[in-house]
């Protein structure tokens, strides 16, 4: 089997170089020029271009505004003529009186009507009611050049090698057309104009290849021998496929092929196959449903031959300048089991709706889901493409936004519904819904009309703050529909924040604060605790109304010192280190005492042998936003942050003379909090934390730890006969003892994205977009239409995608974390990898490795993918090389959406890793 994979993969990349590099001599239906030019009677009418001769040819550029009488018989008295005026301009004109025949060479354009031609040479023959155009051979270049476009109504454009046209009858005859509409385009062969709605088409290519646009033949097509094309779609006889001008011997008798100008319903065509899991499939069969300018839906299903199958719907809908978004719905039911098993059911939904900002002033409505059951992407691979970060996450959110501000108000409201699932644990957590009232800081005690600086008390500040939610924790996913979690073990509550605030600067470098805060919770449920026999804790949900508050009180106080280090004769100018000292007070009572009504006493009724057991407990335990915190607290905070910046000396050639500044260091931290209040252990452990950046802030550096001050003791203990260690902290200072204190975690992490375009900065290539605004920020709300048709592109297919503009890219990310719990130590150490480089400018390849250097293993989510840009083509080869996920996919596919029913491809499913080992 293997080797027979290894040959499909060969022939794959022949095949695709064969179709790069195709010799010229294409076995097309192709003619030369001069074959596709109508002709006429040299003799009879003048050569396009006469050399030394002037005679009866104006070298200006005029108009020719003559009348033409049209009318069945104009000889006939009371019969009136319709006059219609053609217009026309060109380089040169010449005016033949006795055939009534009119010559525009270069630069020509006729106007008749609604119709319009532009060619190098067109000739106006009014007797005959015969309009032709053609263009010219470059003497210099010898390329046919000067075309003849056409253009009737509000008809797509229409380009030939030449052209004759009826302006009475609306009927012509057009050699080597091309034209195009939405995507789809129709090159070579003829076209005989039947009517204003209907042509006539012999040995045309229908084609998404763009190639035609440039005066190319296009890389693929449909060959339609006969057909007639009306607005909306071409009826055809027979036709073929042809490859880089190649027939294929493919053919249908007749055929349908729609090109629309609106969205249009439609059958889409299957892919068929083999799962190693699921036997022989029809994969993404459907219908395709479009609901006009606005929205439009794909059904899709797919069906495998030992019964399972999957269905899903996915809507897109926009309103330009309101909102966007997406709808889709899965289900699926597979048999993995024995005969008789139950099939495992799994459902999942995406919802995606964005507002533009613009479109509701003062109230946003968002929707990010995506929920669904914990099995559904193992279990449904292959509709997702096997994309490895989707197979391989634990954890989906959802969010449900709706928010609105008072314009002259500081008043504003939020309002949401969000969901969080664990697919490992398989439990999912719900809020519905949680709300957001607050009031932004105002000064109650200025004045609007105030005249001069505010007095100490007018820079008093006060806000407010109500949340309020009804949520769900950790429910499994069998036991969320069920009528006990909504009714038992909701959980909801309302809490109300009051901060008020001072905040002014004392002998001019100091930076003073002092704040207050008031917090009250309002539950509509509380809990009751009870021993049922001695050592049997029963904890009961009581509802009821209950309310509880409590307050802290906090001053601050804040500077700068900054030091400098000049150098001369030097590169380097200076170093500047700038220290940012912060002391900080604060108090907060104590509420655990057993006067307060919500603290209770419990006391098991223990007899002999068992012991007595008591606890201590709050009925606000567990609660939405929990009770006021035990234990009094009157301490002091401090924290120290370091800067250094260097700064440099301008290169000669640098004709601004402008230093340039780097950070050294950008952040040095260190803090800790001391409480008086406590009885022992009043110093809390040191933390520290810093971050930097080098190599032009393209790579981060960050790490953070932890100092326990306190002597640590290790003891042994036996129990059951087993020997148990553990630590002991007493309350003395490690450097009472000479020594520093112990670090007991740190944490280091390196992270950047090179590429040379970090190295090079460019300005943003979305000017050259329609609709472009260099003003309006770069979000999804503000992006043109055709900024969101590649987004939504990418989103169903993020492989869809790939960037040959960049010759390379690297993402790093090393994390080291180290924890010593005295008696025992854990440390990870891994390095991730991921990024591309282009072999030629269309050969690209991608990788995402993760190595663990302390087990010294890679990560079986590994992957490669390389891509092959043939223009209209695209060929995918996504590797996993080992694990559980190990398969391969190859494809060779068009890229126009139009027509992806021509794509070739081989996979291995990973769903045959049966005997996998982790």
């Amino acid at each position: 089997m293997k080797f027979i994979n290894l040959i499909f993969l060969f022939a794959i990349i022949l095949m695709v170089n064969i179709i790069a590099f195709a010799h010229k001599g294409r076995a097309t239906i192709n003619k030369r020029v001069s074959d596709t030019i109508i002709p006429i009677d040299s003799a009879k009418y003048p050569k396009l271009y006469n050399k030394g001769k002037k005679s009866k040819v104006s070298s200006a550029r005029k108009n020719d505004t003559s009348r033409l009488v049209i009318a069945n018989d104009t000889t006939k008295k009371g019969v009136a003529a319709d006059t219609t005026e053609i217009k026309d301009i060109a380089d040169s004109s010449y005016n033949d009186v006795k055939t009534e025949i009119s010559y525009r060479i270069g630069n020509a354009r006729v106007t008749y009507g609604d119709f319009e031609l532009d060619a190098d040479y067109i000739r106006i023959d009014r007797k005959n009611h015969l309009i032709y155009a053609s263009g010219r051979r470059d003497p210099k270049t010898g390329r046919y050049i000067g075309r003849p476009i056409s253009k009737q109504g509000k008809d797509s454009p229409l380009t030939s090698d030449s052209l004759l046209f009826n302006y009475e009858t609306k009927k012509g005859l057009v050699h080597n057309v091309f034209t195009e509409q939405d995507g789809n385009y129709i090159s070579h062969g003829q076209a005989k104009k039947l009517n204003e709605d209907e042509v006539a088409y012999h040995n045309i290519i229908f084609s998404a290849c763009d190639k035609p646009s440039k005066g190319e033949d296009p890389d693929y097509g449909i060959v339609i021998t006969r057909g007639i094309g009306e607005k909306t779609h071409i009826i055809s006889g027979p036709a073929y496929l042809e490859i880089e001008g190649i027939p294929i011997p493919i053919g249908i008798p007749f055929g349908f092929f729609p090109k629309p100008n609106t969205r249009s319903s439609g059958v889409l065509l299957p892919t068929f196959g083999e799962d190693a899991t699921y036997g022989f499939f029809l994969r993404d069969f459907g219908y395709y449903l479009g609901f006009g300018d606005y929205a439009d839906l794909t059904n899709l299903g797919t069906y495998y031959s030992n019964g399972s199958y999957e269905v899903s719907s996915s809507l897109d809908y926009m309103k330009r300048y309101k909102y966007n978004g997406n709808l889709t719905l899965s289900y699926s039911s597979h048999n993995n089991g024995l005969p008789g098993d139950p099939a495992a059911k799994d459902f999942h939904i995406n919802w995606q709706h964005s507002q533009n900002p613009n479109a509701s002033p003062g109230s946003t409505f968002s929707a990010s889901v995506n929920a669904g059951t914990s099995s559904y992407f193992q279990n449904n691979g292959a509709s997702l493409g096997y994309n490895l970060q989707q197979l391989t996450q634990n954890a989906l959110r959802s969010s449900i936004a709706y928010s609105r501000t008072w314009d002259g108000t500081p008043f504003n409201l939020t309002t949401s519904i969000s969901h969080s699932q664990d697919l490992t644990a398989k439990t999912v957590s719900l809020e519905l819904p949680n709300i957001n009232f607050s009031m932004s800081s105002i000064n109650p005690f200025d004045s609007k009309d105030r005249v001069g600086e505010q007095k100490w008390y007018q820079k008093i500040t006060l806000s407010y703050n109500m949340t309020a939610t009804n949520k769900i924790n950790n429910v499994p996913e069998t036991e969320l529909f069920t009528s006990e979690t909504l009714t038992k073990r909701m959980q909801n509550g309302i809490q109300h924040q009051i901060p008020v605030g001072l905040s002014f600067n004392v002998l001019k470098y100091f930076q003073f604060n002092v704040n207050a805060n008031y917090t009250d919770r309002w539950y509509f449920q509380t809990i009751r605790e009870h021993y049922a026999r001695a050592d049997s804790l029963v904890t009961d949900t009581v509802p009821g109304f209950r309310r509880v508050g409590n307050y802290n009180l906090g001053a601050g106080l804040s500077t700068k010192i900054y030091g400098m280090v000049t150098f001369k004769n030097s590169k380097l100018m200076a170093i500047r280190h700038i220290i940012t000292p912060s002391i900080g007070f604060s108090y907060s009572p104590d509420y655990s005492s057993l006067d307060r009504s919500y603290n209770q006493l419990i006391v098991s009724n223990a007899t002999v042998p068992y012991p007595v057991v008591y606890q201590r407990y709050s009925i606000f335990n567990n609660s939405v936003y929990g009770g006021p915190a035990s234990g009094r607290q009157a301490g002091i905070s401090f924290n120290i942050d370091n800067n250094l910046e260097a700064k440099l000396r301008p290169k000669s050639t640098d004709t601004s003379q402008t230093p340039s500044k780097i950070q050294l260091l950008q952040s040095l931290s260190l803090s800790s909090f001391y409480n008086f209040a406590a009885d022992s252990f009043k110093l809390q452990p040191i933390s520290f934390s810093g971050h930097t950046s080098v190599l032009h802030d393209k790579v981060n550096i960050s790490f953070n730890g932890v100092l326990n001050p306190y002597v640590t003791y290790i003891r042994d203990s036996i129990s059951n006969g087993q020997i148990t260690t553990y630590a002991r902290q007493i309350n003395r200072y490690t450097w009472q003892d000479g020594k520093l204190p112990k670090l007991t975690q740190f944490g280091f992490s390196v992270s950047g994205s090179l590429n040379p375009a970090s190295f090079h900065p460019s300005t943003n290539n979305n000017n050259n977009l329609p609709g472009y605004n260099p003003n309006m920020p770069n979000t999804l709300a503000n992006a043109t239409d055709a900024q969101r048709q590649s987004l939504a592109l990418l989103n169903s297919d993020p492989y869809a995608y790939v960037d040959f503009n960049i010759p390379w890219n690297l993402v790093i990310n090393y994390n080291f974390s180290f924890s010593d719990a005295y008696f025992r130590s854990t440390r990870s150490n891994t390095v991730m990898l991921s990024g591309d480089f282009s072999l030629t400018p269309k050969w690209k390849v991608q990788f995402n490795t993760n190595y663990d250097l302390v087990a010294r293993q890679i990560s079986s989510a590994t992957s490669f993918a390389i891509y092959r840009d043939l223009h209209c083509w695209d060929l995918s080869v996504n590797w996993v090389p080992f694990g559980y996920y190990k398969s391969y996919n190859v494809t060779l596919k068009v890229k126009s959406a139009i027509l992806q029913a021509l794509k070739l491809s081989k996979r291995s499913d990973y769903t045959s890793n049966t005997n996998f080992n982790q």
